[in-house]
């Protein structure tokens, strides 16, 4: 009995290693969006990356104890056992160079802002950042999916139309226990894939970082598809950042500073709220409205819906996706409406961009197309940062890489906030 016990142990830890070598592999080698499983393999390789520290520490502890069970029994090492301890082995190298990966996303960040900005950026913040702005926080590491901060407070469900009853018409407000006035204001906005999320369910770490730091942030909902069509989301984020100008100072924000901000769809409508900035087209019974931003920072996002690359994937969510379901119609110029490769502008405002160069589901070369169109025409910075090994959604709870890039975030916008008054 006790020999039986010991063979389904060893078969038993090497299923489990093997697994977990599968999903190292696969976090450090992601299907790509071309691939009709590239879903799953982001799903699975973005929580084996982002988490790498802690799948680390499980497959040291996991191999110690059956180590320790077989060496109490008094019997070696069989077959099974020698193949899962290799893998383990493979699992523990491929984790290791996740958790570098993640610490070069500092460096990488860094490095972006003094090719954007200047060498000597952060000569303009007061007060410089420290030392420990710049170190990775291992204690939010520990804790990824602790969000709340003892110095920040949320306000609501507050509604931003007259549609009070309409719960995608609402936002949330994030801002410090503090009473203060005249506070930069950053605006999130959820992703999802233009079909689902909500306002509380992505953008947490950077908005308590930056609430906790004397920001105010809005966080609202919008339709969403089947039932929405574009343009409804844009159009209903516009109103959002109106109510937000027309309200904020109320809850000690600065109206004539805000920046925007969103992951994957919430970086696309990001993008297209900065390069629409009054345009009628979406802006249907409030044309005059002001819906510019000061600044965008764009994570992930989607900036090619038009499939203007050509490219086999932007192919695959066009015609099997976005125009199924997003946009309900095979017009191209729908289609090259919310496109924001196709609305560069002079006139755009400072941005940062952020992508992963793994990304299973927006393609990193749709980001480096848009930074190179913005490049071209901007007059403002156009910063682009791409992280090392980073999936889709790196951002959604505490990590080693999103920590760095929060930071790195923050520091942008304060540059643009302090260079902007100055001017």
């Amino acid at each position: 009995m006790g020999r039986r016990f010991l063979r389904q142990s060893a078969s038993r830890f090497l299923k489990v290693s093997a697994t977990g070598a599968a999903l190292t592999v696969n976090g450090l080698r992601p299907l790509p969006g071309s691939n009709p499983l590239s879903v799953p393999s982001f799903f699975a390789g973005w929580l084996t990356s982002e988490l790498a520290p802690h799948n680390l520490a499980v497959t040291i502890v996991g191999t110690a104890a059956h180590l320790r069970a077989r060496r109490r029994s008094g019997q070696g090492l069989d077959r099974d056992d020698k193949i899962a301890l290799a893998l383990n082995a493979l699992s523990v190298a491929g984790l290791a160079l996740m958790i570098r990966q993640g610490m070069r996303s500092g460096d990488v960040v860094e490095q972006a802002l003094t090719r954007g900005l200047a060498d000597d950026y952060v000569a303009r913040l007061d007060p410089a950042p420290t030392k420990a702005d710049l170190a990775t926080p291992w204690r939010h590491v520990a804790l990824p999916f602790t969000f709340k901060h003892p110095d920040v407070k949320r306000i609501s469900d507050i509604p931003y139309t007259d549609d009070a009853d309409n719960k995608r018409l609402r936002l949330d407000i994030y801002k410090p226990r503090e009473p203060g006035t005249g506070r930069p204001v950053l605006f999130q906005i959820h992703g999802g894939g233009w079909v689902m999320g909500k306002k509380d369910e992505q953008g947490q770490p950077l908005m308590s970082h930056l609430a906790a730091r004397s920001w105010v942030c809005v966080a609202p909902n919008y339709p969403l598809s089947p039932k929405a069509t574009w343009p409804e989301h844009l159009v209903a984020l516009k109103r959002a950042l109106v109510w937000t100008r027309e309200h904020i100072a109320e809850h000690g924000g600065d109206p004539s500073f805000i920046a925007v901000t969103g992951g994957s769809a919430g970086g696309h409508l990001a993008a297209m709220v900065a390069l629409t900035a009054g345009d009628p087209s979406y802006q249907p019974g409030f044309e005059d409205a002001d819906t510019s931003v000061q600044a965008a920072v764009p994570f992930y996002g989607a900036y090619d819906l038009a499939n203007v690359l050509d490219t086999k994937a932007g192919s695959n969510r066009l015609n099997h996706f976005l125009a199924r379901t997003v946009f309900k119609t095979d017009d191209r110029s729908v289609f090259e409406s919310a496109t924001p490769l196709l609305h560069a502008r002079a006139d755009a405002p400072p941005f940062f961009a952020i992508h992963g160069a793994r990304d299973s589901l927006a393609p990193v070369e749709e980001a480096r197309e848009l930074v190179a169109r913005l490049s071209e025409v901007s007059k403002e910075p156009v910063v682009y940062a791409e992280l090392p090994g980073a999936q889709h959604a790196f951002d959604v709870f505490h990590s080693i890489r999103s920590a760095h890039a929060i930071r790195g975030v923050e520091r942008f916008l304060r540059w643009v906030h302090v260079t902007r008054d100055v001017e």
